[in-house]
């Protein structure tokens, strides 16, 4: 018997995205070769989640590659998540590893301390989503050093494109902080906001951050404790 990582994302039909995604869960792979690491999605591709984890030879531990909650963790993570051998990771947000990696990418595109910086993030109508991408702005603002505005592509929330309107002025940049996993649909939108320069996406196709792998990892560890190992008899046998 095994214990199987099953890296669960939206899934996307944007070819880049898709790279992207799988560029984590191949690190993550090489990273953890002793673990049965699976690739999984709620929507769009296939396999289900569902289906991965009645496929598994063992326990599981279904790890969301997903930045907040929502209703994807609410109801298809949760499903897939209600058997014996199973529990589900919490999402990979909030994490001073992502707000790092959002620095970087913010270094990266010329942005600077006089710039305003508006954290731009999917959207979802769950409150405990929005909460979650609050409190990464939070992070944000202290560790840039300059207060962080938020703004949502969908869902609730105040809209992105609001709020580069708002605090846009003469003599100043509005940089759009991308909290998008890949590219893809949303990225693709933000990039019309109307700020003046929009950061890359967490992964874009480039060489994945050790510490994005290792964020997975940990998610997968905190949540592989609370296994019930008395359950992997009764386990699929792959």
């Amino acid at each position: 018997m095994t214990i199987s990582l099953v890296a669960t994302s939206h899934g996307t039909d944007v070819p880049a995205a898709r790279e992207a995604i799988s560029a984590l869960v191949d690190a993550v792979r090489v990273a953890s070769p002793h673990l049965d690491v699976r690739e999984a999605f709620v929507d769009i591709q296939l396999p289900q989640v569902e289906t991965v984890v009645d496929l598994v030879d063992g326990l599981a531990v279904v790890v969301p590659l997903l930045l907040a909650p929502g209703f994807h963790v609410r109801v298809d993570i949760r499903r897939a998540a209600d058997r014996p051998w199973v529990v589900a990771a919490g999402t990979l947000g909030v994490d001073s590893r992502l707000v790092d990696q959002v620095v970087r990418r913010l270094h990266e595109s010329g942005a600077t301390r006089g710039d305003v910086v508006v954290l731009a993030a999917a959207g979802s109508t769950d409150v405990r989503a929005l909460q979650s991408v609050e409190a990464t702005a939070r992070l944000l603002g202290k560790a840039w050093g300059a207060p962080v505005r938020v703004g949502y592509i969908g869902g609730d929330g105040t809209p992105v494109t609001d709020v580069v309107r708002d605090v846009a002025g003469p003599g100043r940049r509005v940089v759009a902080a991308s909290y998008l996993m890949a590219p893809g649909f949303f990225h693709d939108r933000l990039a019309q906001c109307g700020a003046d320069v929009v950061t890359r996406p967490l992964l874009d196709g480039t060489a994945v951050d050790p510490a994005m792998v290792s964020l997975v990892l940990d998610r997968f560890a905190d949540a592989a404790a609370a296994l019930d190992w008395s359950a992997e008899a009764s386990a699929p046998a792959g």
